[in-house]
């Protein structure tokens, strides 16, 4: 599907007394939301209920005028992600909306075929999973753990694919948009030869994901059992993040009870001093794997790497990256300097 079609298919004016009304082939949005997290909404955010499905509108009219080619989904779910991520705001909502694409298309070893049958051996290994029980703000943790990823097995580009999957199945819920997530990464066990699969490209590509280019809010990130090599590791990272992420950075070490201040230990599995018993990566599993109808149907309506149509604004992701090859070339030296 084209996203010029798309837009003159499905972009009635803001002025229209109900949107929906004119859009029957598009799910009709139905707020989830309690009470509670309405006020959140309104207050960190920016929701106004009764102003959103208009706000919704406003930015489907931008995406129709300013990226007709967009190949971009224009559901009311799909778009109130970027609103919600942008706390509302138009201009900031369409340009991680065109990030996003422009993130989709110009890192293709990630982003081809990508469903949760194709990352078995990732989900298997433990890689990444999701713990069951939400902290005391509501939000899921995304558990990393690096050392479970055997190189000789697959390359890192499949466990960027395991995470951008458990996100994009995190963000389908209103309750995330609005709380947010926190990561928990175990970097026990990691090794210099590891470690160097992670180099600056890597890490640009990533960082820009996960700030830029996602409709997600990232609200701590608690990294343990962290070695010398990732005083490394973060050199390579800390000049992509912005100052606001990186405050939310939390390195613990091998100090439990400093993790238990930030995450509590009902909510945390027994391997991390928690009372939940033992880390079971199953019920992610299953469940992951168990979506893969939703993402096709979602997928399906975007324009993936290979689309001859991506919009003509959209940045070149090898463009840029050769701009910036040679002075991130000589970050990987720390690596080897702080192992």
């Amino acid at each position: 599907m084209s996203g010029d079609s798309d837009c003159t298919r499905t972009s009635p004016s803001v002025g229209s007394p109900s949107d929906n009304e004119f859009l029957p082939d598009r799910p009709r949005y139905v707020c989830s939301l309690s009470p509670d997290l309405i006020a959140k909404a309104r207050e960190e955010l920016q929701e106004k209920p009764e102003w959103r499905l208009r706000d919704v509108q406003a930015l489907r009219d931008m995406v129709c005028k300013d990226y007709p080619t967009l190949g971009t989904c224009l559901d009311d779910t799909f778009l109130l992600r970027f609103l919600r991520a942008r706390k509302f705001d138009y201009d900031r909502a369409l340009q991680l909306l065109v990030n996003y694409h422009s993130c989709r298309r110009s890192w293709p070893e990630v982003f081809n075929n990508l469903k949760p049958s194709a990352i078995k051996a990732v989900l298997a290994s433990g890689f990444v999973t999701v713990l069951p029980h939400l902290d005391t703000e509501g939000r899921h943790i995304v558990c990393i753990r690096p050392d479970r990823w055997t190189p000789s097995n697959y390359p890192i580009t499949e466990n960027i694919r395991a995470i951008y999957l458990t996100l994009e199945k995190l963000i389908q819920s209103e309750e995330t948009q609005v709380n947010g997530i926190v990561i928990l990464a175990d970097y026990k066990g990691v090794s210099l030869s590891k470690a160097s699969h992670f180099g600056p490209f890597v890490a640009k590509k990533v960082i820009g994901i996960l700030q830029d280019g996602f409709p997600i809010r990232i609200k701590a990130v608690n990294i343990i059992n962290e070695p010398r090599i990732f005083k490394g590791i973060f050199a390579i990272i800390k000049p992509f993040l912005k100052e606001k992420i990186a405050n939310r950075f939390f390195l613990h070490g091998s100090d439990l009870n400093s993790l238990h201040q930030n995450l509590p230990q009902r909510i945390l599995p027994e391997e991390y001093g928690g009372t939940s018993g033992k880390l079971d990566i199953a019920a992610w599993n299953e469940l992951l794997l168990s979506s893969e109808e939703d993402f096709l149907h979602d997928f399906s309506q975007l324009v993936l790497p290979g689309d001859s149509s991506p919009s003509e604004a959209l940045v070149s992701g090898d463009a840029e990256e050769k701009q910036s090859e040679e002075p991130l070339r000589g970050m990987k030296p720390q690596l080897y300097y702080c192992y």
